[in-house]
């Protein structure tokens, strides 16, 4: 965890659960309007290892992203994973071949 407070401080979700106010939204990882992959997939892996070592303990992210691509990027970067980290996701919305 960092040393240096992050904007915002923490927040207690539930008893056992605090995370960090300012989280990583991964939805940009993919690449451009959310679909395929990034132009530069190893710039996306260190953006989320740097995140973590900055202290930011959830990732925000969806099967949406990419479709899939930003999950995978995220479990390349980051697996194993931090005791602390918390990834979130959504559920419900599809997409088809062409990105719609």
């Amino acid at each position: 965890m960092t040393s240096t407070p992050l904007p915002g401080g923490t927040f207690t979700l539930a008893e056992d659960l605090t995370v960090t106010r300012m989280g990583y939204g991964a939805m940009q990882l993919a690449g451009p309007h959310v679909f395929g992959p990034p132009a530069d997939h190893d710039a996306a892996v260190a953006v989320l290892r740097e995140a973590v070592l900055l202290g930011i303990n959830h990732i925000d992210t969806a099967d949406y992203y990419g479709p899939y691509v930003t999950n995978e990027i995220i479990r390349e970067a980051l697996h194993p994973y931090p005791d602390d980290l918390h990834i979130v996701t959504k559920v419900g919305a599809l997409r088809d071949a062409e990105g719609n």
